[in-house]
């Protein structure tokens, strides 16, 4: 198959940042990455440890500290709208991230100094282009796969329940994202996207030539290009009924 350049495209090598950015328009989170490839098939980037990102502040204690608790806080925090983010590096593994156009999901693979540790199918809101990368908005649950393609399962079931009772992920994104699973295990099961190459995915590591990306500017409260502000914005999310 051609693999053609799309139009406007980043160059492989080239710094962009990737964004979550929350329907009222706030950002969520920023992670540097590097340019791997960008195609009509779909945009490849790539980070090692060292790559600059920001993190609500609650957010990152939970992953410094391993504390699933803290995370729960992280998501009640983020239904009132009332989040500031911290500075923070990628750390300990890394990461390959391939993101089909219009997709709910990106496919990511990480590596540690033993090779491919795992696959890791991340649930998200279709991508929105930027001057300076991609904005999109994680929904929680994700597919956790064998770096053999044998075996994989499910991953923070219980967090997308939460998000879900918390009104932060909508009845309409709750029904792309059961669309999605299928998707994603279809392209699992059949060896299609990524998975067609997972030999070539397997050998992969971080080009040493390619110093780690660094975010491009400071954050800005309230920015975002994939806003769907309500009346309510982000503060008084509704909470759903159980």
């Amino acid at each position: 198959m051609i693999r053609v350049r799309r139009p406007g495209s980043f160059k492989a090598g080239q710094a962009v940042v990737r964004r979550d950015v929350y329907r009222c328009g706030r950002v969520w989170s920023e992670h540097a990455l590097r340019v791997v490839a960008d195609t009509s098939e779909a945009l490849v980037a790539a980070c090692p440890p060292g790559a600059q990102t920001r993190w609500p502040a609650l957010y990152l204690k939970a992953r410094t500290d391993g504390d699933r608790s803290v995370r729960t806080e992280a998501f009640d925090v983020m239904a009132t709208g009332a989040w500031e983010l911290a500075d923070a590096v990628w750390q300990e593994t890394e990461l390959l991230l391939w993101k089909q156009p219009g997709a709910w999901f990106s496919v990511n693979a990480f590596y540690t100094n033993a090779g491919l540790r795992n696959w890791y199918v991340n649930f998200e809101r279709p991508s929105v282009r930027t001057d300076d990368g991609f904005d999109t908005f994680d929904l929680a649950v994700d597919l956790v796969v064998s770096p053999g393609l044998t075996d994989w399962h499910w991953k923070d079931e219980d967090e997308y329940a939460h998000v879900r009772r918390l009104g932060i992920i909508t009845d309409a994104e709750h029904q792309a994202v059961d669309a999605a699973r299928d998707q994603a295990l279809a392209m699992l099961t059949e060896r299609s996207g990524p998975f067609a190459d997972a030999t070539a995915w397997t050998s992969w590591r971080w080009n040493p030539a390619w110093p780690a990306p660094r975010l491009p500017r400071p954050a800005r409260s309230g920015e975002g290009a994939v806003a769907e502000t309500g009346p309510q914005g982000c503060s008084g999310t509704r909470r759903r009924s159980s």
